[in-house]
């Protein structure tokens, strides 16, 4: 099973706060409107055009980065269900990799908290590929071994994570965390698409299991 990043194993809230805070605006503020965007159907992205128009997310990460306050995330930004959940799955016998939408930076921080509690980790920079573009999932079904039909692609989004990962083949679990579950949990899509719906990690194991049971 893979897992994604942000809103899933990561709370992104400190994040987005010293985002809001590079660009001087009250942090309810740019939540306020993180959560606008995402309600329309918008880029999460576009936000950061909401406060300043022009901007380029990327180059901004380097002139953070060059003025001493990088993006990071550690061990106290991660959901407190997420250590014991795969330490759950793992004890199952089961295969674990993470793969989303993350730098390189981002993905150097993810092998420092996650080695060798997982198998894989994989980030789109590294990867030249990112969801929810089928070639990312297709990079994902190439790394993992296991064909796409015995995989379980667990994420907070329906249209990043849920319905691309099914329609590479692959179960999904959709995980109800985060401003982007928050907002599509009682969407039709939320409801149908996924193979489960969880309110923690935890609930994943004794699901699996019994969802394998008729296998066995």
């Amino acid at each position: 099973m893979i897992f994604d990043v942000g809103e899933c194993l990561v709370d992104e809230t400190t994040e987005y706060g010293t985002w809001a805070d590079w660009l001087q605006v009250p942090r309810h503020t740019f939540a306020a409107m993180f959560g606008a965007v995402i309600a329309q159907g918008r880029d999460y992205r576009e936000v950061f055009q909401e406060f300043r128009p022009g901007f380029d997310l990327y180059a901004e990460r380097e002139r953070r980065a060059e003025a001493g306050k990088p993006e990071t995330f550690g061990e106290a930004d991660l959901y407190p269900d997420v250590r014991d959940a795969l330490a759950a799955l793992r004890a199952d016998g089961l295969w674990l990799g993470i793969a989303g939408n993350q730098t390189v930076r981002a993905g150097r921080i993810l092998r420092e908290l996650f080695t060798p509690d997982v198998d894989l980790i994989g980030t789109s920079d590294d990867w030249g590929a990112s969801k929810p573009d089928r070639a990312f999932f297709e990079r994902v079904a190439e790394v993992v071994p296991a064909e796409a039909d015995e995989m379980l692609y667990v994420g907070d989004r329906v249209d990043n994570d849920i319905r691309p990962a099914r329609e590479a083949g692959m179960h999904t679990a959709l995980v109800h965390r985060g401003p982007w579950a928050t907002i599509q949990w009682n969407t039709e899509e939320a409801k149908k698409l996924p193979t489960f719906r969880v309110e923690s990690l935890l609930e994943l194991s004794p699901l699996i299991q019994r969802f394998n049971e008729p296998a066995r």
